[in-house]
């Protein structure tokens, strides 16, 4: 008896459903990207001429003061914003807002920046208080659906940030008796913790993807210390009058960073820049701690010691990561181009400018301002010129998000 069997015939593959929406509007990190690189290029300069008296402006605050808010509760939150909206759907598997919620929330961010312009200041403050609480609620909703507990203090410091945010606006209304820039210190204090945590986890990992062979695990105690003590001397530095305990604390945890650096290897990062420019900008961090910890004691103002924090580690890891996460996000392979090295370089150089220049030839002061100021519109020029038209087109590979 002959068993016939039938031809085998390929299953067809199942068609995956196409991208659905707005692209601007299909993950966190893409409105938030291109609204904080914006920004950055714009206010920054804006500031100078401010300063300098070369523009006027009806500012609903004083112009330090604004410029001071809006680099950390305009252009870094942004940032923090998009990043965190990115990661927590990569961390659960569980999606984040997009569509009309994600347009919403860019849209709060954007009114809240126009605010401090053409509104009342009350306005502006209620405007600006709404975007980090709601992140931070989705942020641990998402968190606690998934069972992921690791990142729950996060959502956290969004919680903090938030607290500081209002604080810094009940100051300036008189409802509080603080100096509103204390609350703007204690924002940057907790924007470098975020930056510690993350920068914890994804540096030593990207290097060693990048690096076959190599081996990088930090001794947990040693993460633990560093955490603590720069927890420790920030707090110090935010809530208690100049002291030599507060520049110990900062100087050990300075200590403690650069040898968590160290073992991250940053010199073989030397020949890939989507590499170096996060071991670069992490270095700012021990930096910027050392001059903080000898503005207690009088040596340096304590100007430097805070762009050190806010130019050098925040502004550079912001450039880097902003390029990497876009690259990966929109399906394009992790290798930057020559625009994207020359922000990298833009941003290191308005660090420099903006921290270090000054103390060496403070009668220069202004030219350096000047140059920090060009060198870092510049440098988020570069990204927008390059990014922009991939934020708002579809992924390369055709894959939502």
């Amino acid at each position: 008896m002959t068993i016939s069997i039938p031809p085998l015939r390929a299953t067809p593959p199942v068609a995956l459903p196409s991208p659905r929406g707005w692209p601007l509007l299909r993950l966190g990190f893409r409105p938030f990207y291109l609204g904080a690189a914006a920004y950055a290029m714009l206010a920054v300069p804006l500031w100078i001429a401010l300063l300098l008296g070369q523009v006027s402006l009806s500012l609903t605050v004083s112009p330090v003061l604004w410029h001071a808010h809006e680099m950390l509760f305009g252009f870094a939150v942004a940032v923090i914003v998009g990043f965190l909206l990115t990661a927590g759907k990569a961390w659960t598997g569980l999606a984040t807002p997009r569509g009309a919620v994600l347009g919403a929330l860019a849209g709060l961010w954007l009114a809240a920046r126009l605010a401090a312009v053409f509104a009342p200041y009350a306005v502006y403050a209620a405007l600006d208080l709404l975007l980090l609480p709601l992140v931070a609620a989705i942020l641990i909703t998402v968190l606690l659906r998934a069972g992921n507990r690791r990142n729950l203090p996060l959502g956290g410091i969004l919680l903090l940030l938030t607290l500081a945010n209002a604080a810094f606006h009940a100051a300036v209304l008189g409802v509080i008796d603080i100096a509103p820039v204390r609350a703007l210190h204690a924002g940057l204090a907790l924007v470098v913790m975020i930056e510690c945590v993350i920068a914890g986890r994804v540096i030593p990992a990207f290097t060693m993807s990048a690096l076959p062979g190599v081996k990088l695990k930090a001794p947990p105690a040693l993460e633990q210390a560093t955490l603590a003590t720069t927890a420790v001397g920030l707090a110090l530095w935010v809530l208690a009058p100049p002291n030599a305990f507060t520049a110990v604390a900062l100087g050990a945890a300075a200590l403690l960073h650069a040898q968590r650096l160290w073992r991250w290897q940053p010199l073989r990062t030397r020949a890939r820049p989507i590499l170096w420019v996060l071991h670069a900008a992490y270095a700012w961090l021990p930096v910027g701690l050392v001059l903080l910890a000898m503005s207690q004691l009088g040596a340096v103002g304590v100007s430097a010691g805070i762009h050190a924090l806010a130019v050098g580690t925040t502004g550079g890891l912001i450039i880097g990561m902003v390029t990497r996460t876009a690259r990966g996000h929109t399906g394009r392979p992790l290798k930057v181009s020559r625009l994207e090295v020359a922000a990298y370089l833009l941003v290191a150089g308005a660090a420099v400018a903006r921290v270090l220049l000054p103390m060496l030839l403070p009668q220069h002061l202004v030219i350096w301002l000047v140059v920090a100021a060009a060198a870092w519109g510049l440098a988020f020029a570069l990204y927008l010129f390059v990014f922009a038209p991939w934020l708002l087109a579809p992924r390369l590979d055709g894959k939502d998000g």
